[in-house]
């Protein structure tokens, strides 16, 4: 196979962390016969600083004209909640521009770390949990108004935006335990009213093996400390899901763990982990470059459609996890490794792995 790989590696670790997804990628390109060609592109901080755009044209012609698009991260305080242009008004434009509306975040705990989390390894046990996050509605993209002691934010949603995203997540359940909680906050908000009652009819009419619970959010958030491993898939709303796929992070040891894809209808996802630019240890070689390298394998998966190559490339993490290669935020005593040490050791089972083909 051959494919375009469109990189936006961003602001502050996320220059780090790219460079050994994308190490891991061509990696496992070589080993199976495929051929990637990366297209370096700027979003962000970075693309501010040399355009004065937090996505430039050339980006979304880049991204467009790619078969994926792998992100680092975007933000740092350079660019505060102040500034006229802020590099996360990019990351909004480019999921509209590629219209890229299901956000999927899987999280779970490799037996290696899960002293890095503050949850009892009791509770850990048998947890899987895949948050399908509506990405391109609700209240962030809503009409904005702002007066100096008054401020406005919109939400909305039309009921095929819902049906949209709860096909998707219907579709992932059906393929794997059967079961989907939706996620709303249907007793004090209509668009909850409209979200429950738009997935109620989707998978009663069109996924009737899908069994379908409904939540409210901040019973959910309470349930996914508590009981996490009650929970397989998980469909919700922008607002909503944003906050709990980062609660989530305790359930896979840190946030630097956990990979995200967001998919649309068509054209290319874009693939990222699910931390931010943590500009306070960006240069140091401290960031876990896990979380983007797993992204790498989603996008494996989902976008190329290379599912024994996704699957080695997790099986490389899981390798060089249970070697030792851990960074500072799963360490927990252990020795820490640096960044590039944890790709290598990527790089390494995967080129065991290629030797027991």
């Amino acid at each position: 196979m051959r494919a375009v790989i469109a990189v936006l590696a961003g602001d502050g670790i996320g220059p780090e962390v790219t460079a050994e997804a994308v190490r891991a990628l061509l990696a496992v390109g070589a080993q199976y016969g495929h051929s990637f060609e990366v297209r370096e592109a700027a979003l962000g901080g970075i693309a501010i600083d040399r355009t004065g755009l937090p996505l430039p044209p050339e980006t979304v012609r880049i991204c467009r004209a790619s078969d994926a698009v792998l992100l680092g991260a975007v933000g740092g305080p350079r660019w505060g909640p102040s500034s006229p242009v802020r590099p996360e008004q990019g990351l909004l434009a480019l999921r509209h521009a590629l219209g890229v509306f299901a956000n999927l975040r899987p999280a779970s705990i490799h037996p290696r770390i899960v002293d890095a989390s503050p949850l009892k390894p009791a509770v850990l046990r048998g947890v899987d949990v895949m948050i399908v996050r509506e990405l391109t509605g609700g209240i962030y993209f809503g009409e904005k108004r702002r007066e100096p002691d008054w401020a406005e934010d919109l939400c909305t949603y039309g009921a095929e935006e819902i049906a949209r995203v709860v096909r998707v997540a219907a579709r992932l359940a059906k393929a794997r335990s059967g079961r989907l909680t939706s996620v709303d906050k249907a007793n004090v908000l209509e668009t909850s009213r409209l979200w429950r009652e738009v997935a109620t009819r989707v998978v009663r009419d069109e996924f009737p093996g899908v069994q379908l619970d409904h939540q409210y959010v901040d019973s959910c958030a309470l349930r996914l400390i508590q009981k996490p491993s009650e929970f397989d898939v998980v469909v919700t709303e922008n607002l909503f899901g944003d906050i709990l796929t980062d609660l989530t992070a305790v359930l896979g040891g840190s946030i630097g763990m956990l990979p995200s894809a967001s998919l649309g209808e068509s054209g290319p996802g874009i693939y990222e982990p699910v931390h931010g630019s943590a500009p306070d240890i960006a240069g140091k070689g401290l960031a876990n470059p896990y979380g983007a390298i797993r992204s790498a394998a989603l996008l494996l998966r989902h976008s190329l459609r290379l599912d024994s190559e996704a699957r080695a490339l997790e099986a490389a993490v899981s390798a060089a996890l249970e070697s030792g290669a851990l960074t500072a935020d799963v360490a927990s005593g252990d020795r820490a490794c640096s960044t590039a040490e944890a790709g290598e050791a990527v790089l390494r089972a995967l080129s065991l792995h290629k030797e027991t083909r």
